[in-house]
């Protein structure tokens, strides 16, 4: 059963849907491409077959995966990361550029090409330019309810920001 935060807020809805146990790291594995559910179980040693199967139908109804069967006797799918799904691999390029800096030192998030580390950064289309993440905020669009303004966590710390304005809710 899916965590409910009960929060008018991006960040908790969004970890309502990806927020569970294996979840981000399904979507990490099928970044790659497609694959059949017995190569998503070696994969994640230690997954209950029971609770791979309920994460995939979660993602499947989210719109998440889209499940292809190869096989109807016995029935047997493969699972390929749909357009929605694979933005989520921002999110994980993101905890991965974090954990490598911060936990799993023994690895760094690489460009495949050149080898040399990459970063990830905002990026405002309109001005054309990096943003830093101290000048972030989290705003209701036009029409939503409420006019809270928030401010968004940067990809680094801010220099000189207080430690509250840095660490916003939700």
């Amino acid at each position: 059963m899916p965590k409910r935060y009960g929060q008018a807020c991006p960040v908790a809805k969004s970890l309502e849907l990806v927020g569970d146990r294996w979840t981000l790291l399904l979507v990490r594995d099928m970044l790659a491409g497609p694959r059949r559910f017995q190569d998503l179980q070696q994969g994640l040693p230690g997954i209950p077959p029971n609770i791979l199967s309920h994460r995939l139908k979660l993602m499947e109804e989210h719109a998440l995966v889209t499940r292809r069967f190869y096989s109807d006797h016995p029935p047997r799918a493969e699972y390929a990361l749909s357009d929605k799904g694979r933005e989520l691999g921002v999110v994980v390029g993101a905890l991965a550029a974090w954990g490598s800096r911060y936990v799993h030192r023994q690895t760094a998030l690489v460009h495949a090409a050149c080898g040399h580390p990459v970063e990830i950064k905002y990026f405002c289309r309109r001005c054309a330019g990096r943003v830093a993440g101290a000048t972030i905020e989290l705003r209701r669009r036009p029409g939503g309810r409420g006019g809270s303004t928030r401010r968004a966590r940067s990809a680094g710390p801010a220099r000189g920001a207080p430690a509250a304005r840095r660490a916003p809710r939700g």
